[in-house]
């Protein structure tokens, strides 16, 4: 028999609480606001963001799409508690795609879901947010936050992110003259980034290691501050190297699947990549999770960064002139590979030197 209740069931009832959703709302706005740029200037609210391109200053723009999470790092936010940085990895991921094809991130809009909606926790995730949408000169114009008891364990949260840019037509990249002689400069890395992370937390778990324990790769921080080192936004340094000459031929955002995945995604047909791993600084993070998971160095460089987090192709003879154009904008950058003449083997990417695990 059903047991009738006195009073009828309220949304609030189920776990959805509706105050809570316009309590981060009205927490937000001040960081969104913060975002603005020419092209955006609405107050979030609407039923869609709106962005002016002509106000942007674009007279014939191709406009770019990108997507992207972060990944099981967000299980170390929320198992540690620390949510303000996140976000920053949550906008890297999106943006340093966006950047790769020569296009200036326009605007930012992200989705947050969670079990059990807590406002103060939203609102650091969304101070992550419009930090990495500063640094990145986009705005944050709208968001969807989405509270789902029972398909999310209570304090859990996942996380995506959409970014749009635009470039002017016919300066897109990859350039199709990318050919043998051609230099590979590499542009280090933050860190682990946003990619690899359930193997991370897999040697974390056998390393017998706690979050709050100094990190036995950098003492000075807990282990779960150092995992959470946000991911290094490119957009700035890019912009200003590609104003700054014609010469960058492509860049490949080195993501989940290293070297091996991600530079071939930029080379035309009969062409390969050669990459002296001699020349890579490996940081300290990977040589600890290299050492105390026995990951071997090929899985290290399938799974990893290992230290560039993204690469640039330029013509021999300009090589040192894009390595000075980067130091003049504060990002070092150095040679650590050339273009090859294509095999026809499947793998496109190979290696010479040492990995210095």
């Amino acid at each position: 028999m059903v047991k009738k209740r006195q009073n009828g069931l309220t949304y609030a009832d189920s776990g959805v609480d509706i105050d809570a959703g316009n309590e981060l709302v009205d927490q937000i706005k001040p960081l969104v606001r913060s975002t603005r740029r020419p092209g955006a200037d609405a107050e979030i609210g609407g039923f869609g963001g709106l962005f002016d391109l002509k106000a942007a200053g674009f007279k014939d723009p191709i406009l770019v799409a990108a997507n992207d999470g972060v990944g099981t790092k967000v299980k170390i936010a929320i198992e540690t508690g620390i949510h303000d940085t996140i976000g920053i990895d949550l906008v890297a991921m999106c943006v340093n795609d966006l950047v790769v094809q020569g296009a200036e991130p326009l605007f930012f809009l992200d989705y947050f879901a969670t079990g059990k909606l807590e406002p103060h926790i939203g609102a650091e995730i969304i101070k992550g947010i419009a930090k990495g949408c500063i640094e990145s000169g986009c705005a944050l114009i709208g968001g969807e936050t989405a509270e789902m008891p029972g398909l999310y364990g209570r304090g859990d949260y996942d996380l995506a992110g959409f970014a749009v840019g635009a470039a002017e037509r016919g300066t897109l990249l990859p350039k199709s003259d990318i050919g043998p002689s051609d230099v590979i400069i590499g542009l280090p890395s933050s860190g682990v980034h946003s990619n690899g992370f359930s193997l991370v937390r897999r040697i974390v778990e056998l390393s017998g290691l706690k979050w709050s324990d100094p990190a036995p790769f950098s003492p000075e921080e807990t282990l779960g501050d150092a995992l959470l080192t946000p991911t290094r936004l490119y957009v700035k340094p890019i912009l200003a190297a590609l104003k700054a000459t014609p010469a960058i031929k492509a860049f490949a955002h080195i993501t989940g699947g290293g070297f091996p995945d991600n530079i071939p995604r930029v080379l035309p047909e009969g062409s390969n990549a050669e990459i002296n791993l001699a020349t890579i600084p490996v940081l300290p993070v990977f040589k600890w999770l290299a050492a105390t998971g026995g990951v071997a160095p090929h899985e290290m460089l399938r799974t990893f960064n290992c230290g560039i987090g993204m690469v640039a192709i330029v013509a021999n003879k300009h090589a040192d002139e894009v390595i000075e154009i980067f130091a003049k904008v504060g990002q070092p950058a150095f040679k650590i590979g050339k273009i090859t003449e294509g095999d026809g083997k499947p793998e496109r990417v190979s290696y010479k030197g040492t990995l210095k695990l």
